[in-house]
């Protein structure tokens, strides 16, 4: 086994790690430099060759090197895909609390991402992305690397997607998103009767300016303690971000 073939494994391996750490939260919620993430993917590369020679370097010689990079991409992207919907999940369940609460004009701008976000999603995704980090779940995606290598070695080729899994998956994240924030949905919505009761019996007043203002406050009362009370979704969502994508590629958790 030549040097040069460790170091092509090591960079076909990378393949896997960078969509992740590069453009999935929540790394994408830390101010670190893309440079810096691209290096770590790489030595965590370097750590799974030198873990399994068998599944990476030892099958690098003699296969084609378009085809072993477009595998290996795609499997990247498929795990960076379970985080990226979850997250996604997340600030669009604090999207719609914006808009029903009446922040739907007010938006926050990231200075990591230089984009603009809603104020209850980005509460939301740092909470998660708190979570994440203080449960352990990024050494469980390196289980899930380390698991993709074993099962899946370099030069297994290009995996052919279980779009049932994928469906099942994106129902599953979308529905637990909504139920972190559904007290909070919920008060509001109560709120917008009572102020619709309160326009039929009180036609001169504002109406408008009341609803605001008191959906305003609504929404910060309850979010804090719709999120109290959701620790046990927060952490099922960050469990299924690195043990679902397995059951993309039709294997068990």
């Amino acid at each position: 086994m030549s040097f040069v073939d460790i170091w092509i494994a090591s960079l076909l391996v990378a393949l896997r790690i960078v969509p992740a750490l590069a453009f999935a939260p929540p790394f994408t919620l830390l101010r670190v430099p893309p440079t810096i993430r691209v290096l770590l993917a790489i030595g965590l590369s370097f750590w799974l060759v030198a873990a399994r020679p068998e599944q990476t370097s030892a099958r690098v010689a003699g296969e084609s090197l378009p085809g072993l990079v477009l595998g290996e991409l795609v499997l990247g992207i498929s795990i960076a895909l379970g985080l990226q919907l979850v997250f996604a999940a997340i600030m669009w369940v604090g999207r719609a609390l914006d808009i029903q609460a009446g922040f739907g004009l007010a938006m926050l701008a990231d200075p990591t991402t230089n984009a603009q976000i809603p104020l209850a999603g980005t509460i939301l995704a740092y909470a998660a992305a708190m979570i994440f980090f203080a449960t352990g779940a990024q050494y469980d995606l390196l289980a899930l690397w380390l698991v993709s290598v074993e099962t899946l070695p370099v030069g297994y080729g290009i995996i052919q997607p279980d779009m049932v899994a994928v469906g099942r998956y994106l129902a599953s994240v979308f529905f637990l998103a909504i139920g972190l924030v559904g007290a909070a949905m919920l008060a509001i919505f109560l709120t917008d009767i009572v102020v619709a009761f309160l326009s039929r019996t009180l036609p001169q007043m504002n109406v408008l300016l009341l609803g605001f203002q008191a959906k305003a406050m609504v929404m910060v009362i309850t979010l804090p303690i719709a999120m109290g009370f959701a620790g046990a979704l927060f952490l099922r969502l960050m469990r299924m971000a690195v043990t679902e994508p397995t059951k993309f590629w039709g294997l068990p958790a």
